[in-house]
């Protein structure tokens, strides 16, 4: 996309007030600028594939076309249970028989002659209609219809569905369950699809309880029980978590796992930004990682970074996320989300707006992410929507998207689904 001048002057007015924490002077990128960074750093990478049985392929991504292997279906069949008739009634009942799913090719009828039928058995030869069962009459070895017959009615005539070769599904389309039965219809027992993508999270920290209350300055770990889960219903595989400590002996251990991870993604929480113990920035650059985005003009989550490490196509990214839990969900939303669709091969989240229900204030400068519920008509938005809390969140269905200086009641507003609300998921 060419940069326009607006563009580059929305840049420059950034420039001035979206600053590190600590005052730094680097540009902080645009909150939608970010995600069409990610987007493009997950769209650049060479992908994978493999060919997996239909069971291990949901949530997966078609990487080529499903095609026909055949007529659907591949024979006439009945779509009631009913009669199989040939020519005008009434007509004489085949005595002892019906014809079932699965049976043997069923004798040709007679004209004037009836047979009893299934559902999804094949039609016999010179039937001319299918009488549904509550449509019929049956008067001694006679049988009538209770309403007019036209010829062909409640017969799945083969191929109806498709014909062999033709193309059921584009690469790129998204194994849902549906997809997965209409494979199986098919006749496939494999399919050839993009694997998740494989993420690494490191939970970085000193001051984190793994269990109880707690006490003496140190807090539990919400990130760990969250991030996981998070990560995998935005459809990653999550291959680890660990914690790794603030010391000079965490920096090195940030640095081995950097550096030797074989996941696609590392995400790392906290140490983003430039305080005593924050290692993020300098262990990247001793990586050798690039910088893709240095910090987002959103709050919460203002010192969230992408990186990559290696070359475009074949390289890794790291997602650094801030170490408040709402500001972590911030930087999924805004980096981690795009990057792992693009990662998998799927399409980005169309934009929609909600119209908002009750003023909502904003930054002076940023973009500002809060939890709403969302009604049949509007999004409400939700208290307890500090960096620190989770209490919001949790009750939420999404995050509006506030611009600068907020919005007002009955405005419309942008809205990023939750992936358990939506039903845009994964898994």
């Amino acid at each position: 996309m060419t940069r326009t001048d607006a563009d580059g002057a929305l840049d420059e007015a950034l420039a001035l007030v979206s600053r590190t924490p600590d005052g730094g002077g680097h540009r902080a990128a645009p909150w939608q600028r970010a995600r069409e960074t990610a987007a493009r750093a997950g769209t650049g990478v060479r992908a994978r594939t493999h060919r997996v049985a239909l069971a291990d392929a949901h949530g997966e991504v078609l990487a080529a076309p499903l095609d026909a292997l055949g007529d659907l279906p591949s024979f006439d069949t009945s779509a009631m249970d009913g009669w199989a008739v040939a020519g005008p009634g009434p007509w004489s009942i085949r005595p002892g028989e019906a014809v079932l799913a699965g049976a043997e090719p069923p004798a040709p009828l007679a004209d004037g002659e009836a047979v009893r039928i299934a559902t999804g058995a094949r039609i016999p030869v010179d039937t001319s209609a299918v009488i549904r069962s509550e449509h019929a009459r049956e008067s001694g070895t006679q049988l009538h219809a209770a309403r007019p017959v036209s010829t062909g009615q409640d017969i799945r005539p083969r191929g109806q569905e498709c014909r062999s070769c033709d193309l059921l599904l584009p690469d790129g389309s998204l194994v849902t369950p549906a997809v997965l039965g209409l494979a199986a219809a098919a006749g496939y027992d494999e399919l050839l699809t993009r694997p998740r993508p494989r993420v690494e999270v490191l939970v970085l920290g000193d001051e984190l309880l793994t269990e109880g209350l707690p006490h003496d300055g140190l807090i539990r770990d919400a990130l760990s029980p969250m991030l996981g889960p998070w990560l995998t219903r935005l459809g990653a595989e999550v291959v680890s978590t660990r914690r790794l400590g603030d010391d000079p002996d965490g920096a090195e251990a940030l640095l081995a796992a950097v550096t030797g991870s074989t996941a696609d993604l590392i995400v790392t929480t906290g140490g983003t930004a430039s305080g005593p113990v924050d290692h993020v920035h300098p262990v990247l650059e001793r990586a050798g990682a690039e910088l893709l985005v240095d910090g987002v003009a959103v709050r919460p989550g203002h010192p969230m970074l992408l990186a990559r490490l290696g070359d475009r196509a074949d390289g890794r990214h790291v997602v650094g996320l801030p170490g408040n839990p709402l500001a972590a969900v911030s930087g999924l939303l805004t980096l981690a989300e795009p990057l792992l669709r693009a990662l998998a091969g799927r399409r980005q989240r169309p934009r929609y707006t909600v119209s908002v229900e009750g003023d909502v204030h904003g930054h002076p400068y940023d973009t500002r992410l809060v939890p709403v519920l969302l009604t049949d008509e509007h999004a409400v938005p939700l208290h307890y929507n500090g960096p620190a809390m989770l209490r919001g969140v949790a009750a939420a269905d999404a995050l509006a998207v506030v611009p600068p200086h907020g919005v007002r009641s009955g405005q419309d507003v942008e809205v990023l689904d939750l992936p358990w609300a939506s039903g845009g998921c994964f898994t």
